[in-house]
């Protein structure tokens, strides 16, 4: 019974509020494919414009190689956090979230299923990408089970994240930090198009702070060169630690945020 009850929820958030939803707005559908694949042509000119003497002084031996991983995981961190803290927001809108919190499945559940669209619909965007990359020279040497090890620690210490941001939209409404700045200043600080080391000292210390860096860090090694797990256990051990301090600190604001916002009668506030 339990098992039936996760499939139709499964059925509701992926294919009817998920995909459903999504494919029928066509035209948002093939906007949302260009913003995927024309900053890979944007790097990938960048890259070849720049010449391979100026691409070795950042120590990157293949820079296509370099930014099509960093372009294809990043979205897993952006995505999910505005996934969730946007739901939040629409349902507080629609006037509906009261509804969640009086079914039996509660707003966590809600918030859990909507991120598995979020990684659903980034998972074709990072499978796009790596295609592209194929096509642009990039040659995979996959290790399998360290690069699913690696995803699912950076997905899972993005969800410790995204739970913080739902609780800030929970809270103040609008003008959510943590979602702002992951979902801007990811790029830029995670390594994602360029290596962290190459910032300001005083910079590249945030880097090491955000969980992307470190998935990514390992990503290019399991993907590129068959890096099997413990090749990448460094990372693998900073991503565990992220987790172990993120998922619970994120349910704990959450939590937080939620009961004040019942107390004060704010819930469905926008």
């Amino acid at each position: 019974m339990e098992i039936k009850g996760i499939i139709s929820k499964l059925y509701a958030f992926l294919y009817i509020r998920g995909f459903k939803v999504w494919s029928s707005y066509r035209t948002q559908v093939i906007l949302t494919i260009l913003s995927w694949t024309l900053p890979v042509f944007t790097y990938y000119f960048i890259g070849t414009s720049l010449g391979n003497k100026l691409v070795q002084d950042i120590h990157v031996t293949n820079y296509t190689s370099f930014f099509v991983i960093g372009l294809a995981f990043q979205g897993y961190v952006s995505s999910v956090i505005t996934t969730i803290s946007q739901r939040i927001r629409n349902e507080q809108l629609y006037g509906t979230i009261e509804y969640y919190v009086l079914s039996k499945s509660g707003v966590l559940s809600f918030l859990i299923y909507s991120a598995i669209w979020g990684f659903t619909i980034n998972t074709i965007n990072a499978v796009i990408i790596l295609t592209i990359g194929d096509l642009l020279g990039v040659r995979y040497e996959i290790n399998i089970l360290s690069t699913l090890l690696l995803t699912l620690l950076l997905i899972s210490s993005t969800l410790g994240i995204a739970f913080m941001s739902a609780a800030f939209t929970m809270i103040i409404k609008q003008g959510n930090p943590i979602s702002f700045f992951f979902s801007t200043f990811t790029t830029l600080l995670g390594g994602v198009v360029f290596p962290v080391t190459i910032m300001p000292s005083e910079v590249t210390y945030i880097s090491y702070a955000l969980p992307l860096t470190w998935a990514l860090n390992g990503l290019r090694n399991t993907m590129l060169y068959g890096y099997g797990i413990f090749q990448v256990l460094k990372c693998i051990e900073i991503l565990l630690l992220f987790n172990i301090i993120l998922i619970p600190l994120g349910l704990l604001m959450y939590s937080f945020s939620f009961k004040k916002a019942r107390e004060k009668g704010t819930l469905g506030e926008y």
